[in-house]
C-alpha cells in the first residue's frame, strides 16, 4: 500500500540561509551593473600625466633640500676644521704657560696662581682678583690668551652643533621628499600597467612621435628669427640645444640626464653664468616678466613653478619634460599654466 506521508517542509533556518544568499547574489549582480567602467587610455594618460607633474613638483623640493645639505654640509666641515686649528693654538698656549711654571719652579719655585691655574680652570682664575696682583705681566697675557681661545672655541663647537642639528632636519626632509617623488612614479607605473600592451604602446608611439617632432623642429629651425634675451641666454640656449635626446632623469643634473631645473642650471652654467638648482629658486635668479616680453634664452615657468624650460622662440619652449621623455621642443600650449618668464 502506497505511503500518503506528508512531504516534510523546509526549516526556518534553512528558508532564511537561502533568502540571505538570494539576496547577496541580488546585490552581486547590482553592484557589477553599476560597477565603475574600465578607464580608457587617454583617461589613464591624463592620470599619469598629473602623477608625473606631482613628481615632478616632490623631485623640485628633493632638489632644493640637496642644495641646502650640500651647503650645511660645507659650513659644518669648515667649523669642525677651525675648532681643530682653535684647539692646536689653545694646546700651544698651554705649552707656553708649562714653560713659565718651570722656568719659575727651576728658579724657586712656582708662582701660587700658576699653581692654581694649572689645577683648574683659567676663567675661574682669572675672575679671583686677588690672584690676579700675583701675576706677572706675562703670565697675564698668556692666561688671557687661553681664557679667550677657550670661549672662542666653545661658540665654534655649539654653532657647529647647531649645523649638524640643522643638517639631519635637512637629511630627514630629503628622505620624505625622495618616498613622495618615488611614491609618485610608482603610481604612474601601476596605472600604465594597467592598460594593454596595445594601449601601453601606442603611448610610446605618440611620445615618439613628440620626440621625431622636436628634432625636426631643430632641423628645419622653425624656430623663428626672435632677438635673443640677452648674448649670456642665447648661449645657455644653445648650449642646452646640445643636449637634445637626453633622457629625463629625476634629480639629474648632467651631463648624461636631466630634469626640468637640472638642464637649465647646467645650460646657464656652460654660459659662465651660476644659477641655482631648483625652480623655486631659480624663479629669483633674474628679472620676472609677461608672455609677450619673452625672448629666446628666457626661462618659462609653468604650473605652480613646479616646472622651468627655456623659451626657444615661435612659441617653443625647449625643456626636459617628465620620466619616460627626453630632452626636446615642445609648444607652449601644451605646458599647461604659465606662470611668468626670467630674464637671467
Amino acid at each position: 500500500m502506497a505511503s500518503h506521508r506528508r512531504p516534510k517542509q523546509p526549516s526556518r533556518t534553512r528558508v532564511t540561509v537561502l533568502t540571505a544568499t538570494a539576496a547577496a547574489a541580488v546585490a552581486l549582480t547590482s553592484q557589477a551593473a553599476h560597477a565603475d567602467p574600465k578607464p580608457t587610455k587617454n583617461e589613464v594618460k591624463e592620470k599619469v600625466d598629473k602623477l608625473y607633474h606631482e613628481a615632478e613638483a616632490a623631485t623640485e623640493k628633493y632638489n632644493g633640500a640637496k642644495e641646502q645639505q650640500d651647503k650645511l654640509k660645507k659650513q659644518v666641515d669648515a667649523l669642525q676644521d677651525k675648532v681643530a686649528r682653535g684647539q692646536d693654538e689653545l694646546n700651544d698656549l698651554r705649552g707656553e704657560l708649562g714653560s713659565i711654571a718651570t722656568a719659575q719652579y727651576r728658579s724657586g719655585g712656582i708662582d701660587p696662581s700658576v699653581a692654581l691655574f694649572l689645577a683648574s680652570d683659567p676663567d675661574s682664575f682669572l675672575d679671583q682678583a686677588s690672584a690676579l696682583d700675583q701675576l706677572t705681566v706675562k703670565q697675564t697675557e698668556s692666561l688671557q690668551k687661553i681664557q679667550a681661545k677657550q670661549r672662542t672655541l666653545a661658540q665654534q663647537r655649539k654653532e657647529a652643533q647647531d649645523k649638524l642639528g640643522d643638517l639631519a632636519d635637512v637629511r630627514k626632509q630629503l628622505g620624505e621628499n625622495k618616498k613622495k617623488y618615488q611614491g609618485k612614479l610608482a603610481d604612474a607605473q601601476r596605472l600604465l600597467n594597467s592598460l594593454t600592451a596595445a594601449e601601453r604602446a601606442k603611448i610610446a608611439q605618440e611620445e615618439e612621435a613628440k620626440d621625431r617632432a622636436s628634432r625636426a623642429t631643430s632641423e628645419r629651425v622653425e624656430l623663428g628669427n626672435e632677438a635673443p634675451a640677452s648674448g649670456r641666454g642665447a648661449a645657455a640656449l644653445s648650449a642646452a640645444a646640445t643636449q637634445l635626446g637626453k633622457p629625463y632623469v629625476s634629480g639629474g643634473s648632467g651631463p648624461n640626464s636631466y630634469d626640468c631645473s637640472g638642464l637649465t642650471q647646467w645650460a646657464f652654467a656652460q654660459a659662465g653664468v651660476g644659477i641655482s638648482r631648483t625652480t623655486y629658486t631659480q624663479q629669483n635668479d633674474g628679472t620676472k616678466i609677461g608672455r609677450s616680453q619673452l625672448r629666446p634664452g628666457d626661462l618659462v615657468f609653468f604650473n605652480g613653478l613646479s616646472h622651468v624650460g627655456f623659451y626657444a622662440g615661435n612659441n617653443q619652449i625647449l625643456h626636459a619634460p617628465k620620466p619616460g621623455t627626453v630632452v626636446r621642443y615642445e609648444s607652449m600650449d601644451y605646458m599647461g599654466t604659465f606662470q611668468f618668464g626670467v630674464r637671467i
